[in-house]
């Protein structure tokens, strides 16, 4: 499926594309490190944070994906969308929706 309807219809597929525990793990760990550096670089005023940022979120998700899922990241196909579950499936996980 290429095309999606909703970004509701996108997150299910989302969601099946992270069935493994250590991806998820992968990317919530990625995610907290994002904030961290993100918070980092506007208390140091150093965008170069922002750089770190962008690889340490990619970096732990993309090695979820290869190693463990198996699969192709969908942010390769549907970034915005792609962004925005990264997001959802972290506050899912932080409310215990899903799994850690």
């Amino acid at each position: 499926m290429n095309r999606f309807a909703s970004f509701r219809e996108f997150y299910a597929f989302y969601l099946e594309e992270h069935r493994n525990t250590v991806s998820r793990r992968l990317h919530f760990i990625g995610s907290c490190g994002v904030l961290v550096l993100v918070a980092t670089a506007i208390v140091q005023r150093n965008g170069w944070w922002l750089l770190a940022a962008l690889l340490c979120g990619y970096g732990f998700a993309w090695v979820g994906h290869f190693f463990f899922e198996k699969n192709r990241p969908a942010t390769f196909k549907h970034p915005l969308y792609s962004f925005i579950g990264d997001w959802m499936m972290f506050k899912d996980i932080l409310t215990g929706r899903i799994k850690f």
